[in-house]
């Protein structure tokens, strides 16, 4: 008997089809009422092309940037969509094929040259994508779609045209920054990216972008590094997706999600070679938490190690009584490389794919608790006093403090995902309440609040519906931290008519207070913003 793993949330896969641009914004059906206080636009990016001529993109991250944006003006809602007109996608369209390799996806020299120049155009170096589909964020008065690499293009957030593509490299000393930066209320952006130093050193670079300038001139060309972290291989730098902020400190969390740089540099060399082939791992070292101050920006160089965790995404830091409190969405172990780079792939066997989710492993957030002063300890002692935490941080004699976290969210079918908190007001800060999405086997089927002191739970959920990323909105004039809107994108691929539809909840209980519903399957988006 042939043993068929079903995948409860198999319908999923239609939300990975190409689809068209809007020519113009249509209008959605409005059920419930829309708080008249909200006002802007909700903006959105993922992928929206899955191939060109008859190439297929192979992965999740490489279908060409589409940016969706909802308006809301006197109660009703209009959705609209372009693609970003990337170097990576004018010219896969122009040539029908794909020209530059992608995360997971191999270009190959163009077959009407002829042998002696598809030859030489593997040695003509690394041509890097610009294939901005992840994130979208503010530069002083201007807002930019970005990916992981040292390109960001800048967008109209009215008329999702794209202006132009900028190349950070040109500004400051880093090989790729993440797409989740870090944003003042002044509007000063802090990220982090890679830098390949002289004779090959490797460090970690925290950037700073500051805000407006009273000249009218562009941020990003008084751009600089504030400071360095070092990273614990020579030739293999971890993959870095995000970092923590508190009021004081830079918090860097180094995994051991490797990125071969031989791999790499020779990677363009090699027919058929991607990204994702220069990816491996390295448990032996664990994890390392570096912590960097901020004024003065100096690096802090103490031994914090943890066993092997991999992530994605912080959810917050902040400084209490004489340590720094980290609470992060964890994923445990060297099958977080496989989960992250094969099961993303899905334009590979479906049923192979929904498969390996049902066995793969879940994330679960976890807090972990560093100490500030470390200089007088005894070895053996737990360091934290801190009543509200398990989380503990031991002296070893080797010199290194020993970290074991508290398990904040575990559940074999509600992992937590794509966190998201009251920002502007709580992120840095000692805070209650995350929001995020409820991966499902890899597959987001809810929403969901935790109570980071309390652990308790609440779950917004409807039968075969997808949501994206919940982004919160304070209420105007509110105090309490959940008092406000979640705003997310759902999906449901079997309805009938509008599959697509923009929700908002009630944020302190996730009841829902309306929806905007359209005639469009809305593809997978990854993350976004709110513009007042």
């Amino acid at each position: 008997m042939v043993s068929r793993v079903e995948h409860p949330a198999g319908g999923y896969k239609k939300i990975f089809e190409t689809c068209e641009e809007l020519a113009e914004p249509i209008p959605a059906q409005v059920t419930g009422r829309i708080p008249p206080w909200l006002k802007g636009s909700l903006l959105r990016l993922g992928p929206g092309l899955f191939e060109v001529g008859d190439e297929p993109f192979y992965h999740l991250f490489d279908g060409q940037a589409l940016m969706h944006k909802f308006d809301f003006k006197n109660g009703q809602v209009t959705y609209y969509r372009k693609f970003v007109k990337t170097d990576a996608y004018v010219r896969a369209m122009t040539e029908k094929r794909v020209v530059i390799t992608e995360f997971g996806t191999a270009a190959y020299p163009d077959p009407c040259k002829n042998i002696f120049s598809r030859f030489f155009s593997y040695f003509q170096g690394i041509e890097v994508t610009d294939n901005c589909l992840v994130n979208v964020y503010p530069i002083g008065e201007d807002f930019y779609a970005c990916t992981e690499t040292n390109y960001i293009t800048k967008v109209n957030p009215e008329t999702l045209e794209t202006l132009k593509k900028v190349d950070l490299c040109n500004y400051l000393t880093i090989n790729g920054v993440t797409a989740h930066p870090h944003i003042e209320n002044d509007g000063t952006v802090y990220n982090i990216g890679n830098c390949f130093g002289k004779n090959m050193t490797l460090a970690y670079n925290i950037v700073k972008i500051p805000p407006t300038q009273k000249d009218k001139s562009d941020p990003i060309e008084k751009s600089k590094v504030v400071v360095q972290i070092p990273s614990s291989e020579r030739f293999k730098p971890s993959y870095v997706h995000s970092f923590g902020i508190t009021e004081n400190y830079f918090v860097f969390v180094e995994t051991p999600v490797k990125i071969n740089l031989l791999k790499f540099l020779s990677a363009w060399s090699i027919r058929g070679s991607n990204y994702m082939d220069c990816f491996e791992s390295n448990e032996t070292m664990g994890t390392w938490f570096h912590l960097a101050t901020r004024n003065p920006a100096e690096y802090q160089d103490h031994k914090f190690r943890t066993s092997a965790i991999n992530l994605f995404h912080h959810i917050n830091c902040y400084e209490d009584q004489g340590f720094i409190v980290v609470d992060l969405c964890a994923w445990k172990g060297f099958e977080f490389v496989y989960n992250y780079l094969y099961l993303a792939n899905l334009r590979e066997n479906w049923e192979e794919v929904k498969k390996a989710a049902m066995m793969a492993p879940q994330p679960e957030v976890r807090r972990y608790v560093i100490p500030m002063d470390v200089h007088r300890v005894e070895q053996g002692k737990n360091l934290i006093s801190l009543p509200y935490t398990t989380a503990t941080a031991v002296m070893r004699s080797d010199g290194t403090i020993w970290l074991e976290p508290e398990v904040l969210f575990s559940g074999p079918r509600q992992a937590f995902e794509f966190p998201q908190i009251n920002y502007s007001k709580f992120c840095g800060k000692n805070y209650t309440y995350a929001y995020g999405l409820g991966l499902n086997h890899f597959i987001p089927d809810r929403i969901c609040k935790l109570n980071v002191k309390t652990k308790e739970t609440w779950v917004w959920q409807e039968p075969d519906s997808y949501p994206s990323e919940p982004l919160f909105v304070q209420t105007p004039g509110g105090t309490d931290e959940d008092d406000g809107v979640l705003l997310t994108i759902v999906v449901n691929p079997g309805a009938a008519q509008r599959p697509g539809y923009l929700l908002i909840l009630n944020a302190r209980d996730l009841t829902e207070i309306a929806r905007a519903e359209v005639e469009a399957i809305i593809p997978v988006t990854f993350h976004g913003m709110y513009k007042p």
